[in-house]
C-alpha cells in the first residue's frame, strides 16, 4: 500500500517573535523600537500576515494526506521523504534555504506579503494553496538550475542560487583559480572571494555584481544549463593575477579552485553558517548540480 502524500509546510520565525524572544515581553520590544524612531505595529503587522497565511495554508491541506511544519533553523535536521509536497510559506530566500536538502519533491512557494516579496520563487497566495496541493502531482513545473561544489575529502555543498567561495572574514582570499574547458588555464589569485550563480540567482547578489562589472556576459535563465562567475576584487601583483575575473560554465564544465591559504569556505545562498571548509592544498570543484529544484508554476 502506497503511503498518502505528505505535506511539508517550510516557514521561517518572524522578525516580531525574534524581537520578543530577544526582549522578553512584546512591551520591551516596543520601546527598544520606540527608542530607535521605529513603531513595533510595522513589525507585528507583517508577524501577523504570515501567521495567518499559515494557517490557511495549514487549513487548506486535504484530510487523506499527512502533514508536517519544519522551521528554517531545522531544515539541516529534517528528513524528506520522495512522497512529499513542499510548501515554502514565507520570502523567496525560504525556497533557496529548503531547495538544497530536497531530491525532486515539487515545491509550491507561497508569498506570506505580496509587494513587499519580488515574488520569483514564491508564486502564490495562500487562497491558491487548496488548488495547488490537489494538482501538485500532475501539475507542470520549472526545472531550475542548482550549482554544487565538491572538494577533494568528498565535501559536498548544493545551491540554487550562487556559492561563494573565500574567507569567513574581509581578508583576502588566496587560492589557483582553474578552468576545465579553457585548456587547462590555471592563475594564482588575490581577491575578495569568488562568486558562482545561476539563473535563478542572477535575480539577486549575482546580478548585482554583474550590472557593477557592467558585463557584457548574457546571465543564464533559471532553467538554463549555465552558470556565470565573478571573481571578486582581484588583486594584480608579481604574484597573482587578473585575466581570469569571469565567464560562462556550461553543464559538462568547472570551475576549480586549489586554496593557497590557512582557511577558505564554501558557502551558498548566503548561508555562512552551512559552509565547506578548506585549507591549504584543498581543491573543491564548482559547477552545475545534477538535481533540479521542482517548483511549481
Amino acid at each position: 500500500m502506497s503511503l498518502a502524500p505528505r505535506a511539508v509546510l517550510v516557514h521561517r520565525t518572524t522578525e516580531y517573535e525574534e524581537l520578543v524572544a530577544r526582549h522578553g515581553t512584546h512591551g520591551q520590544a516596543a520601546f527598544f523600537l520606540a527608542s530607535r524612531g521605529r513603531d513595533i505595529e510595522e513589525v507585528a503587522e507583517r508577524h501577523r500576515r504570515a501567521r495567518g497565511a499559515l494557517a490557511e495554508v495549514t487549513a487548506a491541506v486535504p484530510l487523506t494526506w499527512r502533514q508536517a511544519q519544519v522551521e528554517r533553523t531545522d531544515l539541516d535536521r529534517f528528513l524528506f521523504a520522495p512522497e512529499d509536497v513542499v510548501v515554502v510559506v514565507g520570502q523567496d530566500g525560504l525556497v533557496a534555504n529548503a531547495a538544497k536538502y530536497l531530491t525532486g519533491q515539487p515545491v509550491i512557494g507561497i508569498d506570506t506579503d505580496p509587494g513587499r516579496n519580488p515574488g520569483v520563487l514564491v508564486r502564490h497566495r495562500p487562497q491558491d494553496a487548496a488548488k495547488l496541493l490537489a494538482a501538485a502531482a500532475t501539475a507542470a513545473v520549472d526545472e531550475l538550475t542548482m550549482v554544487e561544489a565538491v572538494a577533494d575529502d568528498t565535501q559536498r555543498l548544493v545551491a540554487l542560487n550562487e556559492i561563494y567561495l573565500g574567507t569567513p572574514g574581509h581578508q583576502t582570499a588566496r587560492y589557483r583559480l582553474g578552468l576545465d574547458d579553457d585548456g587547462g588555464a590555471v592563475e594564482a589569485q588575490a581577491s575578495s572571494g569568488v562568486l558562482v550563480g545561476t539563473g535563478t540567482g542572477a535575480t539577486g547578489w549575482l546580478r548585482s555584481v554583474w550590472q557593477e562589472r557592467t558585463s557584457r556576459l548574457p546571465l543564464p535563465s533559471p532553467t538554463e544549463d549555465r552558470l556565470v562567475w565573478f571573481v571578486r576584487e582581484a588583486w594584480p601583483s608579481p604574484a597573482t593575477g587578473t585575466t581570469l575575473v569571469a565567464g560562462e560554465l556550461a553543464a559538462s564544465a568547472s570551475l576549480t579552485l586549489t586554496v593557497e591559504s590557512d582557511r577558505l569556505i564554501a558557502f551558498g545562498d548566503g548561508i555562512e553558517s552551512d559552509a565547506l571548509q578548506l585549507t591549504w592544498g584543498q581543491t573543491v570543484r564548482v559547477g552545475v548540480c545534477g538535481q533540479r529544484l521542482r517548483l511549481a508554476g
